[in-house]
């Protein structure tokens, strides 16, 4: 089977597009290969040209049975000479798939994108059949944001055909999909019938199936000690621009990881971070974007420069906030288990997810694992594990000021009730949301497919 990861680099989650969809991805393809029913496991990954010279290999093996395969994109900030972009990449996926001598039998596209239809209308040609992860977003998205209004600008404008061509794209995947399936919310599929009412009738009636998603078990490093002093140490080295000041280092502590985007919300968690006074009383880490000076990624770009405004704006809370470039997601679960081993090395380290929406949280369950409270989004599917005072916070996220409410309450926890929030947290995700156990849900969906699919004559 084939699966679609086309935003950012499966080994560079937090930068650039690059997110939690990688590391679920690298963590799934590896425990399909070992499902029974599966015999083999390619991710497509898509790299600009301009990168190739660092890595020209397009096939890497990845574990027993899981290989990834890059797709070359055009660069950014020019356009493929004469072919569109979704033309150019379902060529190079039907080529390099044809090319490994063994076709796919289906292949799985999340998102609901210009990449997707591309890799669906390859699937098509090649004779596979295709599975389509479908979610409420973007039809929610257009009727949040435009329903009963009028485009007031050019930039409001651009913004609605944007979003009306994601609504769009998901509409013909659900068409073109063999199999729609959902992700595990609170109020089950009825979001997403609301959405695809076509979707009610399926499986007998029962409608779309939404397999459980996991995490990889945290495998600790042979120098595992060394490794957690070594991230603890960095994040308060004075010499460092990025790091917090040693003298903070008592004070409680915020963490949040993932890709800089205006949806996840690391701006507005600074802001609510500032504006509340909380940087007097504690310090805040923020973990993604890219190390390189110049940044390519618009969106990484935009939140890169809302933070530096705020900073400028209220220079005394620079020192206890650090800025800290993505890291591979090894390193990430190894500095949220030396945090957690506190109160002996720093204050308090509580872990934030502040996005406006996450459809499933892995870098939340992540962080539950590692022994972090835990406090996020209560829009999307973090309420489908986190119950609210249970096992973590969910947070009001639609404002600044919102969101400082909610931090406020985090900090003021006690400290007993907390550490049973924590216990709580981790027997929540090792009881139910093993990398295994998700395999064995998605590759049921896979295998009861029937051999032959439809595709290769939709049109």
């Amino acid at each position: 089977m084939v699966q679609s990861m086309l935003l950012g680099e499966m080994d560079s989650p937090g930068e650039g597009s690059s997110g939690g969809l990688g590391v679920l991805l690298a963590g799934l393809g590896d425990a399909l290969a070992r499902t029974r029913g599966i015999d083999a496991v390619i991710t497509l990954v898509t790299k600009d040209a301009r990168d190739l010279g660092e890595e020209p290999d397009l096939l890497r093996g990845r574990g027993a049975g899981h290989w990834t395969l890059t797709l070359p994109t055009a660069p950014h900030d020019n356009a493929t000479t004469g072919i569109p972009a979704g033309t150019a990449l379902t060529w190079w996926t039907n080529r390099v798939l044809a090319g490994l001598g063994r076709r796919p039998d289906l292949v799985h596209v999340r998102y609901a994108d210009e990449g997707s239809l591309a890799v669906a209308e390859a699937a098509r040609q090649l004779g596979a059949r295709l599975i389509f992860t479908a979610t409420p977003d973007p039809h929610r998205r257009v009727s949040a944001r435009h329903a009963g209004l009028m485009a007031a600008n050019e930039t409001e404008t651009e913004e609605l055909r944007q979003d009306l061509h994601r609504v769009f794209a998901a509409d013909r995947l659900v068409d073109r999909a063999d199999e729609v399936i959902g992700i595990p919310g609170r109020g089950g599929t009825g979001e997403l019938i609301r959405y695809f009412p076509q979707l009610a009738a399926v499986r007998g009636g029962k409608g779309p199936s939404t397999p459980q998603e996991g995490i990889t078990a945290y495998r600790p490093a042979a120098d595992e000690a060394l490794r957690r002093q070594s991230l603890l140490e960095g994040l308060f080295a004075a010499e460092l621009p990025s790091a917090l000041d040693p003298a903070a280092r008592g004070l409680p502590l915020l963490l949040t990881v993932g890709r800089l985007h205006p949806l996840k919300q690391q701006h507005v968690l600074v802001r609510a971070w500032i504006e509340s006074g909380l940087h007097l009383r504690s310090t805040l880490v923020v973990v993604g974007g890219s190390a390189r000076t110049e940044v390519r990624d618009p969106a990484e770009r935009h939140v890169r420069s809302a933070i530096a405004g705020l900073i400028d704006e209220h220079p005394d809370a620079a020192a206890r906030l650090a800025l800290v470039p993505a890291m591979p997601n090894q390193q990430v679960r190894c500095l949220e288990r030396a945090l957690a081993a506190g109160p002996g090395t720093s204050g308090r380290a509580h872990y934030v997810c502040p996005s406006a929406k996450e459809e499933f949280g892995i870098a939340v369950l992540e962080a539950m694992d590692a022994g972090l409270p835990v406090a996020g989004t209560g829009r999307g599917g973090i309420p489908h594990y986190v119950q609210d005072a249970v096992n973590g916070i969910l947070l009001d996220t639609s404002s600044s000021k919102a969101l400082a409410e909610g931090l406020e309450r985090l900090l003021e926890l006690d400290p007993v009730v907390v550490d049973a929030m924590v216990r709580r947290a981790r027997a929540t995700v090792r009881a139910r949301y093993s990398i295994d156990a998700a395999a064995s849900a998605f590759a049921s969906v896979y295998t009861r497919l029937p051999r032959t699919g439809t595709a290769a004559q939709r049109t």
